[in-house]
């Protein structure tokens, strides 16, 4: 039996990003995106963790902790249910800081390049 399923696309524009960022006397020194995505499974919009960036020149001295902590910060007043961030294998300085923060090891991310 050979039945064609039809997919179809729809844009739905509910979710969006929350930039934040870390400044001092005007300088960026680092940023987090926030991403806010409803699905219709969840039990309300979840949070997912993207591109957190701190100058190397002010590395090492806890932005990167406080841009995080402001993400869950925002993720909670936006009444998120969880929050997902993604790190590299080689970023062992940044998985201890999301253990640390809270954030537990759930398993692997797949990614395709288009």
């Amino acid at each position: 039996m050979d039945n064609k399923v039809e997919i179809v696309s729809k844009r739905e524009d509910k979710s969006y990003a929350v930039k934040i960022i870390a400044e001092e006397n005007g300088s960026v020194l680092g940023w987090a995106y926030l991403y806010i995505i409803f699905n219709e499974q969840g039990k309300g919009p979840y949070g997912f963790l993207e591109d957190v960036f701190v100058n190397e020149e002010n590395r090492g001295k806890g932005i990167g902790t406080q841009l995080v902590q402001a993400v869950i910060a925002e993720a909670k007043k936006i009444k998120c249910y969880k929050i997902v961030g993604t790190s590299r294998y080689e970023r062992p300085e940044v998985h201890a800081m999301y253990t640390k923060l809270g954030f537990k090891d759930y398993g692997k991310e797949f990614k395709m390049y288009l």
